[in-house]
């Protein structure tokens, strides 16, 4: 179901959905002229949590902007609309999926579950000079994660490394800011701010792409 729907700051659309419906209680939520097309797509997904995440995504971004959209996926796997009225980017994690649109602006959004595994391969996206808070560990790596993963949704580049071509600025972890990073893979050496918030379950992250300093 949806939790969440809000513009923010940034002139975005923002939507999160609970991920706790089964895919039949979510095809019952499409429209009847829809639910044909949705049931041949799935039935063409192995994996029964991939199916609740295309089904709950289809049917948040019907229930966020009221009216039906279709969308296609670019050849990196970058959504995009079929009539281009909006840019949008998707998340995926454990029982959340989240969405965010914006009418004239690149966008990306990052949503993970809070969870103790990211130290397992902190260093491979974390650079020796990022700070790190060890009294907020795990949150402050899967910030850099989530925050990082946001970016690159956002840059329309190949070959990013998280640790060699984005680079988070020093900051503490609170319930909720703004993190500054830059990157370095299109020789701009841009400056984003990724809004962030910490949540009992998972940790989410966005930007628009109208905001580099």
């Amino acid at each position: 179901m949806l939790i969440r729907r809000e513009y923010t700051q940034t002139g975005c659309l923002l939507g999160i959905w609970k991920m706790d419906e089964s895919r039949e209680e979510l095809l019952l939520l499409f429209p009847e002229h829809l639910r044909y097309e949705a049931i041949e797509y799935i039935e063409g997904i192995r994996s029964e949590s991939r199916s609740i995440e295309w089904l709950s995504s289809r049917i948040m971004l019907l229930v966020l902007l009221g009216e039906e959209k279709i969308i296609y996926n670019r050849k990196d796997g970058k959504p995009y609309l079929e009539d281009g009225t909006h840019y949008i980017s998707i998340s995926h994690t454990n029982n959340y999926a989240a969405i965010l649109l914006h009418e004239t602006a690149p966008v990306g959004i990052d949503i993970e579950t809070r969870s103790e595994r990211v130290k397992k391969i902190a260093s491979k996206f974390i650079s020796e000079d990022e700070f790190i808070d060890p009294s907020q560990k795990t949150v402050h790596q899967l910030l850099h994660w989530s925050a990082k993963e946001s970016l690159f949704k956002l840059i329309n580049e190949e070959g990013i490394d998280f640790k060699q071509h984005f680079r988070i600025h020093p900051f503490t972890p609170a319930v909720e800011g703004v993190i500054e990073a830059t990157e370095s893979k299109t020789g701009l050496s841009q400056t984003f701010n990724i809004h962030y918030e910490v949540h009992a379950e998972y940790v989410l992250t966005w930007i628009a792409g109208n905001n580099p300093e």
